[in-house]
């Protein structure tokens, strides 16, 4: 059965995104299978990894009309994607009965085929996103070295609480990823002391360096690995996944 992870943060532009698809990427060029889910109605993800438009979305699953439909981006490495249409659901899901299990039991079909499942969250704490952590085993949190991005991180924590104590005994903290990250600046260095001081053994090793590639390689429709395998972004993210393996090995054993 896959591990499945959720990447959120109710702050836009932290390198939510970015750090699914190449976190995902990077496993897969480990070995591992992966399943990409899209659940922002943004579809950030989806657009960034040039898939086309599929006929049964993210948005149609949730809605009850398919399964999950995965489309393969490389080997090892597949996409749910997401549409426009996905900003109506939680308004359109508001009256169905368990409408906080619904992605849960779409991922329970698939998750035999997959090592890992990765679900970008919507840049919100609405159902959407109820629906993924209570879907989830754990969360990564990518937090942007800046000071407003330290804003909201108690709510955060205190939603991931809750979602543990009423609808999902399992779900965990897996780790918080500091990004864009630049040890020449004072702020970067301070705000990244911060986040270890408030969330101390969570934080991962890895910081994800400020590197351009990580920017173009959206506009490429490529993740970093097919982009810029040399670059810091590939070398950065690839540690990091690297850490994610060593982290859940070792839950595992415990």
């Amino acid at each position: 059965m896959a591990k499945i992870i959720s990447f959120l943060n109710h702050k836009g532009g932290v390198g939510k995104t970015t750090s699914t698809i190449n976190i995902g990427a990077a496993l897969a060029e480990l070995g591992k299978k992966v399943l990409l889910i899209d659940l922002d109605p943004q579809a950030n993800l989806s657009l960034s990894l040039g898939s086309p438009r599929m006929p049964n979305t993210i948005y149609e699953a949730l809605r009850g009309e398919s399964e999950l439909e995965p489309h393969a981006l490389k080997p090892n490495l597949h996409i749910v994607t997401s549409t426009l249409d996905l900003s109506g659901a939680e308004m359109e899901l508001i009256n169905e009965a368990g409408r906080e299990f619904i992605l849960r039991e779409l991922c329970e079909v698939v998750s035999p085929d997959y090592d890992y499942i990765l679900i970008d969250c919507p840049p919100s704490l609405g159902l959407l996103t109820l629906n993924a952590l209570t879907s989830s085993d754990g969360v990564i949190i990518p937090l942007q070295t800046e000071f407003l991005a330290m804003q909201g991180l108690a709510k955060i924590k205190q939603v991931i609480q809750k979602v543990k104590l009423r609808l999902n005994k399992k779900l965990e903290i897996i780790g918080v990823l500091a990004t864009m990250y630049d040890s020449r600046k004072v702020l970067n260095r301070d705000v990244a002391e911060t986040i270890e001081k408030y969330f101390g053994r969570y934080v991962f090793d890895t910081k994800i360096r400020d590197n351009v590639n990580l920017a173009e390689a959206p506009a490429r429709g490529q993740d970093i690995f097919s982009y810029a395998p040399k670059s810091i972004g590939a070398q950065d993210y690839k540690a990091v996944s690297i850490e994610l393996i060593e982290r859940l090995e070792k839950e595992t054993v415990q």
